[in-house]
């Protein structure tokens, strides 16, 4: 079952035993969503959270190339990771109509070596490497410099925008409802003490964790298969008896 903001709150505060109206609970529940929310995106590759790009487009003869930030109701619009890239020939046109060229990942000291002069070796993008990566420029570097403004697609990780009263629903409480309550009560476990041999309820912490792990194995399959790398890079779910393996 999918939950929401409200639904999330009540399950938290009905396993904690502690009224959701309490001051206490209001001012750790924030923190209790971004501990279970930043976890489960920074273990698992989750194929919710891919977003692919197009609307930038690099400048000609100039190497450096700063990633497009769209912000939506679901997503910050600010890329983690880029998985691909790919430039759209010929220039000018949008990724609709043109033909994609994807580029290969290297060092920056690879596209130094190879294109020490940006403003002189110019044609379409073979290469990039990752520049920098904060929230206000992400930027990659391009080899060779770009001869003309070509619109550059980026696919990549964003992070969803975070679980709150203004943004009722993400991708976790869709689709991973029940691994999010167990990130989520990880966390409780902390915030009521019981994270020790010395605490009420000592095995409270581990006992939600181990569930955690259970959870997020059986969410590990079920991801593989999404992106068609299950068994024999299949979208099939593994099996402990066919033999030999899928090819």
């Amino acid at each position: 079952m999918a939950l929401d903001y409200d639904t999330v709150v009540a399950q938290v505060s009905n396993l904690m035993v502690v009224p959701s109206t309490d001051a206490n609970f209001q001012t750790f529940f924030p923190g209790c969503i971004s501990y279970a929310e930043n976890r489960i995106y920074r273990e698992m590759d989750l194929a919710y959270v891919q977003v692919t790009d197009a609307s930038a487009a690099v400048s000609s003869g100039d190497r450096n190339f700063t990633l497009p930030i769209t912000s939506s109701n679901a997503y910050s619009g600010t890329y983690i990771t880029v998985d691909n890239l790919n430039i759209i020939t010929p220039a000018g046109t949008l990724s609709s109509a043109g033909s994609r060229v994807p580029l290969t990942p290297v060092s920056r000291e690879f596209i130094d070596i190879t294109y020490p002069s940006g403003q002189v070796a110019t044609g379409t993008p073979e290469f990039y490497a990752i520049a920098s990566m904060n929230t206000a420029t992400d930027q990659i570097i391009l080899g060779p410099s770009p001869d003309g403004p070509y619109y550059a697609e980026v696919v990549g990780i964003q992070r969803p925008n975070a679980l709150s009263s203004a943004n009722s629903s993400t991708v976790l409480t869709q689709y991973l409802p029940d691994l999010f309550i167990a990130a989520c009560m990880v966390f409780a476990s902390g915030y009521m003490r019981d994270f020790g041999a010395q605490t009420d309820n000592p095995g409270m912490s581990q006992s939600w964790e181990t569930q955690y792990k259970t959870l997020s194995q059986s969410a590990q399959v079920e991801q593989a298969r999404a992106k068609f790398e299950s068994e024999g890079w299949t979208s099939q779910q593994p099996s402990p008896l066919a033999t030999p393996k899928r090819v």
